[in-house]
C-alpha cells in the first residue's frame, strides 16, 4: 500500500542549510513543518564549509552557538591569498564586532546534522530523509497545495499551506512550478580533490592564483580539500592532457603540495563542479517559494552561498511565521521575503562576476608568472582596509536577524 497523505502546515523540499535552518525556525515558532530530503544522509563530499560571522550570530541568537562551537572545526580569522609571489592579506574578520569574529571551516554535513539535533528538541519538527520531491500538487486555480515524493515505501503526498523549495541550484520545485531563471553567467569551473595535509604546511585561505591557475585549498583537519579554478566547460581538455600533466599544475601553482600530488591517482578522486550563477525574476507562486540556491544559484567565490542561504532562511521564518500560525499566508507575505533579501543577493552576485571576468577570467587565459596589481598591495600597507572585504564576506550586505519568536516548548 502506498503511504497515506501527510497534513502539515510547511513542507519543505531539500534539507541543505536554508532547508534545514528555515525547518528549525518556523518549529521553533510553532509551524508545523516538515523536510523532504532526497538522501539517506547529509554526507556528500565537496559541499561548502564556511561558515561565516552572519551564520554564527544567527546561531548565537538562537542560543546555539556556544553548543555548535565544541562540534569539531578549523577557524579562519583572516582572508589572505598568494598572487604569485606577493603574500597579500584581504581581510581581517578579527575587526568586526560580532560573538565568532572569524569563518569556521566545519564540514556541511556537520552542520546540518546539528541543525537537525536542534529542531529534533520541536515536536512539530520532522525531517524525512530519502524522500525525493518529483512534482508540485496544484488546486483548480493553479494555487501549489503540496508536493509527491518518491520514497522507499512508495509515492507520498504532502499537503501544505507553504510549500518551499530549498533543493538547490538544480531544483524540481522552481522547474515545475515553471518559475523563470535569470541566467547571470559564470566562466568557471571548478575541480574538487582531496591532498594529505602535514603539519608543517602553511594555510593560504583564500588560495594561490599564478601560471594560468587558481587553487583554494581548504583546511579540513587531517586534510586539504582542494578546488582547483578551470575554465568553463574545460574540464574535458585538462583530462585529455592527462592526469600527470594535472598533477604538475598543482604543483606549479602550490609547490608544497610535491609530495602528496601522487596521491591523485584515478580521475574518480576529481570531481567537477559546474559553476552557475543564476537569479529566479519571481521566487513565488501562490502557496509556493523557492529560497538559496534554488532562488539564486551562487559562484563559490567568497564561499558565501551557505551562508545567503541561511540568511534566506531567516527573513523568510521571520516574514511567514506568523500568517503561517494563523492561517492568513498571502502572496503579499512570499513577496515579502524576495523584496527583503534581493538586494543583497543582486549585490554579491554582481561582485562575484566582477570577480569572474575582471580577475579570474584574465589569469585563467595565460600561464605566465604573475605579480599582485598595485590595489591589492594597499591592503598589506593599509591594515584597516582589510575591514571592508571581511564585512561583505563575513555579515554580508543586509543582515538578517531572527525576529520569528518561539513557541512554549511541551513539558516532559
Amino acid at each position: 500500500m502506498p503511504p497515506q497523505p501527510l497534513e502539515v502546515t510547511c513542507c519543505i523540499a531539500g534539507g541543505g542549510p536554508a532547508g534545514m535552518m528555515l525547518g528549525l525556525l518556523l518549529a521553533r515558532a510553532g509551524v508545523r513543518i516538515v523536510v523532504l530530503e532526497k538522501h539517506a544522509d547529509f554526507l556528500r563530499d565537496f559541499r561548502g564549509d564556511t561558515i561565516h560571522p552572519s551564520t554564527m550570530q544567527v546561531m548565537d541568537e538562537l542560543g546555539l552557538l556556544e553548543a555548535f562551537l565544541t562540534r569539531p572545526h578549523q577557524k579562519v580569522r583572516q582572508v589572505v591569498g598568494l598572487i604569485g609571489e606577493d603574500e597579500v592579506t584581504i581581510g581581517d574578520f578579527g575587526r568586526l564586532n560580532t560573538k565568532a569574529p572569524f569563518i569556521a571551516l566545519m564540514p556541511q554535513w556537520d552542520f546540518l546534522n546539528f541543525i537537525a539535533e536542534a529542531g529534533a528538541r520541536y515536536p512539530n519538527f520532522e525531517v524525512r530523509k530519502e524522500h525525493d520531491v518529483v512534482d508540485l500538487i496544484e488546486d483548480d486555480t493553479g494555487r501549489v497545495t503540496g508536493v509527491r515524493a518518491d520514497t522507499p515505501e512508495g509515492v507520498l503526498d504532502v499537503h501544505a499551506a507553504l510549500v518551499v523549495g530549498a533543493d538547490g541550484r538544480h531544483s524540481t520545485v522552481r522547474d515545475r512550478a515553471k518559475l523563470e531563471v535569470l541566467d547571470i553567467g559564470a566562466p568557471i569551473d571548478v575541480l574538487w580533490m582531496r591532498l594529505s595535509k602535514r603539519a608543517d604546511d602553511k594555510a593560504v585561505a583564500l588560495g594561490r592564483i599564478n601560471h594560468g591557475a587558481l587553487l583554494v585549498t581548504l583546511d579540513r583537519g587531517d586534510y586539504w580539500q582542494c578546488a582547483y579554478v578551470i575554465r568553463k566547460g574545460g574540464n574535458e581538455a585538462v583530462r585529455a592532457r592527462g592526469l600527470p600533466a594535472f598533477r604538475d599544475d598543482i604543483v606549479r601553482i602550490a609547490p608544497f603540495l610535491a609530495d602528496r600530488v601522487e596521491e591523485l591517482t584515478d580521475w574518480e578522486q576529481v570531481k567537477l563542479l559546474t559553476v552557475a550563477v543564476d537569479r529566479l525574476k519571481q521566487w513565488w507562486k501562490p502557496g509556493l517559494i523557492c529560497i538559496g540556491d534554488a532562488a539564486h544559484a551562487m559562484s563559490p567565490i567568497g564561499g558565501v552561498g551557505i551562508n545567503l542561504a541561511v540568511q534566506d532562511a531567516v527573513a523568510a521564518a521571520n516574514y511567514l511565521a506568523a500568517p503561517l500560525l494563523a492561517g492568513t499566508l498571502t502572496t503579499a507575505d512570499l513577496a515579502e521575503v524576495q523584496g527583503r533579501r534581493t538586494l543583497a543577493m543582486r549585490v554579491i552576485q554582481k561582485m562575484q562576476v566582477v570577480m569572474q571576468e575582471r580577475v579570474i577570467d584574465p589569469v585563467l587565459r595565460s600561464r605566465k608568472a604573475i605579480k599582485a596589481p598595485w590595489p591589492l598591495k594597499l591592503f598589506n600597507k593599509f591594515p584597516p582596509l582589510r575591514y571592508i572585504p571581511a564585512r561583505v564576506i563575513g555579515l554580508g550586505v543586509r543582515p538578517e536577524h531572527v525576529r520569528s519568536g518561539e513557541a512554549p516548548l511541551p513539558q516532559s
